[in-house]
């Protein structure tokens, strides 16, 4: 799965779980009922605002006293909708860890994998008594590095075993050959959000490196050396980590597909690159593929000459650190708590996780197909699948519609729109195949080995797909995840079944609730595979132009003013949002709530004006829709986001869209006068 290309409705939802301070009669206490209670009531009347005016801030108006009675929780760095649909899944995902812990069964099997994984990260005595006793061999090995060759060497070698590799790598569909498998090579190699964060001279920049400084010296102090030493170390690992961070691309770079694919021989990457020893590095895992993409070539280039010219005692402190600190959660508290210090810098999270809520994404995220699988058979029903199926269905009829009805695009390409659109790939739910980790070895009493085979199952998984035809049943995201993906390569809209629940989907909602949470989720991913990155691939998942020149000229145009628009918004004493780093979201924002309205409105409520709860359908699938993305932010977290997401934030992520979409206007009467009106000509319709 492309780490740079896939674009899902959300991001970083790994949360901790905690109880929202709320004590409104709010969705977010009923989204924490117990599962087997029918919810009666849909949408938030409380949460509501309505001092505001539609017209003047549509998110306060929907959200705004939700945001004033909701704290975020001690654990959190931000709090909403996600979040809370995620406590909920933390919670069922324990219940089935803990069974599987307490059933005793026989090796090798799904719940004696699950439960002894849970229980030896769950046995904290264990891990104060090892301390960083399971690092020492690897750290010795670094240790007795000599030479700048020993570096390559060690690197090289040191991929297929998870130890410190400069070599970033992953494998998917060759961009230009979606059917094939090929190895991509991407920047790697620095600790901090952004390069811009190793030199820029505001004090947020300043104050990030500084934290990185102190992270990476209590590492090594922890770890066995003096306090002298660690010190010196540490402003080395910097030193160098600024120098990789010189030669990398800026996030909004790195959304450029045409910019990021560079595909080279095997002979002729060796032969640019070679102190980077790409064949031996083939060879080292048994793979010999006659071309690779190396996505950043500056970088490589850089990574080449740095690898022969710099310090050998810089390296082995870069690469030190990078082994301790990736390795830093399977080790003692001491470990844990300094790893917290350093990314609460970013968070502005008070308080570290439960180590429950840890352990349970542990086994998620490394045994996810073991535990999706006997989630899906207790929490997802054949009824919500069902009901999915049709509102992609109604989705996709509306879509086509839109097309169809286009002003600004040829009969050619719409034609061809259309044939990218019914290729879709829908996945839903859960994967019609489960991986079994057959090669995984747990054992209840060595936490820090079971994450090591795990970890290596993961990358010989990846490597073993080398030059081999792409599996189009294989999920990007485990089962419980809350969230959702477009896979431009696969041509794939993804749906696992932990999105498919309230506030975004419930089976006994109304369907304005419906398609103005899940419908525009569904959208959202749908619009991805025509955004101005997904629009560079056909519907075979190649990267390739299907556009008559005139049209993509006028998509361009359109894409511009969404750029200048999400530019203005502001946050934090006048940061603005990145129109171009957040155009693909942005998009796909726009669309997804367009086209999720007018399926809406193929349905019978959408063709009424039965008014629930005072709200006519239009204004319920509105406000559904707004509440959705209800979200409280730590202003460091905020700030993190701002340079490093490719989604706006919550605000504008409702705000932009209805700005856009005259039924919005014509749903709460939005005038000329009002602060977020915009004249009819100048609203950003693309899709």
């Amino acid at each position: 799965m492309s780490k740079l290309l896939v674009a899902g409705i959300a991001i970083c939802l790994a949360f901790a779980s905690c109880k929202s301070k709320d004590s409104s009669n709010s969705s977010s206490s009923e989204s924490s009922s117990d599962s087997t209670e029918q919810r009666k009531v849909f949408f938030d009347k409380t949460g509501m605002d309505t001092t505001v005016k539609p017209g003047n801030d549509f998110f306060q108006y929907a959200n705004g006293t939700w945001v004033k009675n909701t704290e975020i929780p001690d654990d959190q760095s931000r709090w909403g909708s996600f979040n809370i649909i995620y406590e909920d899944n933390l919670t069922k995902m324990k219940s089935l860890l803990e069974n599987a812990a307490q059933s005793k069964s026989a090796k090798g099997t799904t719940e004696q994998k699950l439960g002894d994984y849970y229980s030896s990260g769950m046995d904290t005595m264990a891990l104060e008594k090892t301390g960083v006793a399971p690092l020492k061999a690897v750290l010795n090995k670094i240790d007795f590095i000599k030479t700048n060759t020993d570096v390559v060497d060690y690197m090289l070698k040191g991929f297929a075993v998870n130890e410190p590799s400069l070599y970033g790598l992953y494998v998917t569909g060759d961009e230009k050959n979606s059917q094939v498998n090929i190895p991509v090579f991407y920047q790697n190699g620095t600790s901090l959000p952004t390069k811009e964060y190793y030199t820029k001279s505001d004090s947020t920049s300043i104050a990030s490196r500084k934290a990185l400084v102190d992270y990476a010296s209590k590492l090594f102090s922890l770890s066995g050396d003096d306090t002298t030493m660690a010190a010196t170390k540490a402003r080395k690992v910097l030193d160098l980590e600024t120098q990789l961070a010189m030669a990398q691309r800026l996030p909004v770079e790195l959304r450029d597909p045409q910019k990021n694919y560079n595909k080279f021989s095997l002979t002729d990457a060796d032969k640019k690159w070679p102190n980077l020893k790409l064949k031996a590095f083939f060879s080292n895992i048994n793979k010999s593929p006659d071309s690779i993409n190396v996505a950043q070539p500056d970088f490589y280039t850089a990574l080449n000459n740095y690898v022969a010219k710099i310090s050998v005692d810089m390296w082995k402190a870069k690469l030190a650190f990078d082994y301790i600190k990736s390795n830093a959660s399977l080790l003692s508290s001491d470990f844990t708590k300094t790893a917290f210090a350093f990314e609460k810098t970013f968070s502005g999270q008070k308080v570290d996780s439960e180590r429950w809520k840890k352990m349970v994404n542990r086994a998620n995220n490394g045994l996810g197909e073991l535990l999706g699988k006997i989630y899906v058979d207790k929490y997802f029903t054949p009824e919500a699948k069902k009901r999915m199926d049709e509102l992609v269905e109604n989705l996709s009829i509306a879509f086509e519609n839109r097309i169809n009805n286009l002003d600004w695009m040829s009969d050619s390409t719409k034609a061809k729109a259309k044939v990218k659109l019914h290729a879709f790939m829908r996945k839903i739910g859960y994967p019609d195949k489960w991986k079994t980790y057959d090669d995984v070895t747990i054992d209840k009493n060595n936490f820090f080995a079971n994450a090591q085979s795990i970890a290596i199952h993961d990358i010989k998984e990846s490597i073993d797909k080398i030059g081999k035809p792409v599996d189009r049943t294989e999920w990007g995201m485990t089962t419980p995840t809350v969230n959702a993906y477009y896979n431009p390569t696969n041509n794939e809209i993804v749906f696992p079944a932990g999105i498919l629940q309230f506030p975004f989907f419930d089976s006994n909602a109304d369907d304005a609730i419906n398609y103005g949470g899940i419908g525009m989720v569904i959208g959202h991913e749908m619009t991805h595979g025509f955004d101005d990155q997904g629009s560079q691939y056909d519907d075979k998942g190649n990267m390739q132009n299907w556009w008559q020149k005139i049209d993509n000229d006028k998509f361009k145009a359109k894409t511009a003013a969404v750029v200048k628009q999400y530019d203005a918004f502001t946050v934090l004493n006048n940061v603005h949002v990145n129109g171009k780093l957040t155009l693909g979201e942005n998009l796909a924002d726009i669309g997804g709530l367009a086209i999720a309205y007018d399926a809406f409105k193929l349905t019978k409520q959408g063709k009424e004006t039965v008014k629930i709860d005072g709200l006519t359908p239009d204004q319920r699938f509105f406000l559904g829709f707004a509440q959705v993305w209800r979200q409280k932010l730590r202003d460091a977290n905020r700030l993190s986001r701002i340079n490093t997401d490719p989604h706006s934030p919550e605000m504008f992520r409702v705000n932009g869209p209805v700005q856009n979409f005259t039924p919005w206007y014509k749903a709460f009467n939005v005038q000329p006068g009002d602060s977020m009106y915009i004249a009819n000509d100048k609203r950003t319709s693309i899709w």
